[in-house]
């Protein structure tokens, strides 16, 4: 009797704390690790099964929790997995439920993910679930196969848009099916409205999640969305896969219903940065977009995800340590996508969702890079200082959070910039997290970089004995 009463003690806060600890002000403090749930660990240990990559390939939430020292000790703090009703077929991305009440049962039980969350946590990591309100699974009109949605008046009927014409039809958007022959449900049908706010609002309390990423966000009315991140009461992140930021301000505060987007009109200029190597000009035009639209330090930061083939598809490891440099510490929130740190490379969907379960090698190059970055990005609690650029050409960014000087490029050229707009003390010296090596002194009140390899170059004040605490050379 009295086991059971602290356990559900320890639940009620544990709920408590999900509900009223994790605003969108207390994510810019998090560092978010992205996991295809099927994909990540299967909690038998096995890694002999091939996986068919267009089926299930048997992750779970067990599997998760049982790699939560693997993420934690990278530096993560915070996990986005997989939507979690039971879906269709061999749908193992969880973006078109059959059932929206029941968990999909290839990914465990709902003990499983209570135990997962509540054990995350416990670890210090928030847990952030993928959730979809626009849509449901591919059952044509059979709408009876639909648990709660079993009849044609909960759905949207199927229309065209012009592809021209596609994002100055608002009206049409939101009430129509958008694609892939996914169901779109009614939000303005009372049943279906109060149905997905009930859910939301239960799930979020009934598990414990701490924040929200929600799918396919411009494909349903701003007004729905406002009640149903108030129903969810925790931090929400949309995804509008677009490089506007008009359109991302229509739905993001401090305009819009949403806590915050993903930031598709940068993550669009990271690529042309560090892929195509174009002008790093464009981040300077990017960023100053941005907080005309958005909040741009509660947006999601990414380099690639499970819509988008993998950064490493096209760019080195060279560029990909730059891009991940730059949302590291940049303004935002960074999300990782799982595999990143052992150089996945697959192409688009679905070959950049491959499986994790023979690549779990702490020591590589990668996951030493992400470990000692995420390190300084807490230890200097970058998020509370403001994104000052110091310096941009055509091959060379650099820019401050505080006492961090962060140095990028996509050049090879072994160059000399010379920095001399910065708040540093003639005769400072600061050191390079990756090389301790490499230090820099203030000289007539100039900072003489040199970028070498196309690597990206993070220097801190010098502090021997704090230096030497947490090393780990590079180049």
């Amino acid at each position: 009797e009295m086991a059971s009463g602290k356990g559900f003690l320890l639940l009620v806060a544990l709920v408590a704390f999900s509900a009223f600890g994790a605003d969108k002000d207390a994510w810019t403090k998090r560092t978010i690790y992205q996991i295809i749930t099927d994909r990540f660990w299967r909690d038998n240990g096995d890694t002999n099964t091939p996986c068919d990559i267009h089926k299930y390939c048997g992750g779970t939430w067990k599997g998760i929790e049982q790699k939560l020292d693997y993420i934690k000790n990278m530096g993560f703090d915070a996990i986005w997995i997989s939507p979690i009703p039971k879906n269709q077929g061999e749908d193992y991305h969880g973006y078109a439920f059959l059932d929206l009440f029941e968990v999909n049962p290839h990914f465990g039980t709902r003990e499983d993910l209570k135990h997962m969350v509540q054990t995350a946590r416990s670890k210090g990591i928030w847990v952030m679930l993928d959730v979809v309100a626009n849509h449901c699974a591919v059952i044509g009109s059979d709408f009876w196969k639909i648990n709660p949605f079993n009849k044609a008046e909960y759905y949207h009927d199927v229309c065209g848009i012009p592809s021209e014409d596609w994002w100055n039809n608002w009206d049409v958007m939101n009430r129509c099916e958008y694609c892939c022959n996914l169901p779109d449900l009614k939000q303005e049908h009372p049943f279906v409205r109060s149905t997905l706010k009930n859910w939301i609002h239960d799930v979020v309390q009934e598990f414990g999640f701490e924040g929200i990423r929600i799918d396919t966000v411009p494909f349903v009315a701003k007004d729905f969305w406002g009640e149903y991140a108030q129903a969810a009461g925790v931090y929400q992140v949309g995804e509008i896969f677009n490089g506007d930021y008009n359109i991302l301000g229509r739905f993001a505060k401090p305009d819009g219903p949403l806590d915050a987007v993903l930031n598709y009109p940068l993550f669009f200029t990271l690529k042309d940065v560090w892929v195509h190597q174009n002008s790093m000009y464009q981040i300077r035009t990017t960023l100053q977009a941005a907080k005309y639209h958005i909040n741009p330090q509660h947006a999601g930061l990414f380099v690639d995800n499970h819509d988008n083939e993998r950064f490493l598809y096209h760019a080195d490891h060279q560029n990909l340590k730059n891009a991940l440099a730059f949302i590291l510490f940049a303004e935002g929130i960074p999300i990782v996508y799982y595999g990143t740190e052992q150089g996945f490379n697959g192409g688009n969907d679905p070959y950049d969702r491959e499986p994790m379960f023979k690549n779990f090698n702490e020591n590589s190059d990668l996951y030493k890079f992400l470990q000692t970055a995420i390190h300084y990005r807490k230890e200097k609690q970058v998020w509370s200082n403001e994104h000052t650029e110091r310096y941009v050409d055509d091959h060379f960014y650099a820019f401050t959070k505080g006492d961090i000087l962060i140095c990028l490029t996509n050049n090879e050229n072994n160059e000399v910039r010379t920095i001399s707009y910065h708040d540093f003390s003639e005769g400072q010296r600061l050191c390079n997290i990756f090389n301790w090596n490499d230090c820099l002194t203030v000289q007539n009140h100039n900072l003489y970089v040199k970028m070498s390899g196309r690597l990206p170059r993070i220097y801190i004040p010098h502090q021997l004995n704090y230096l030497r605490i947490f090393s780990f050379q590079f180049y």
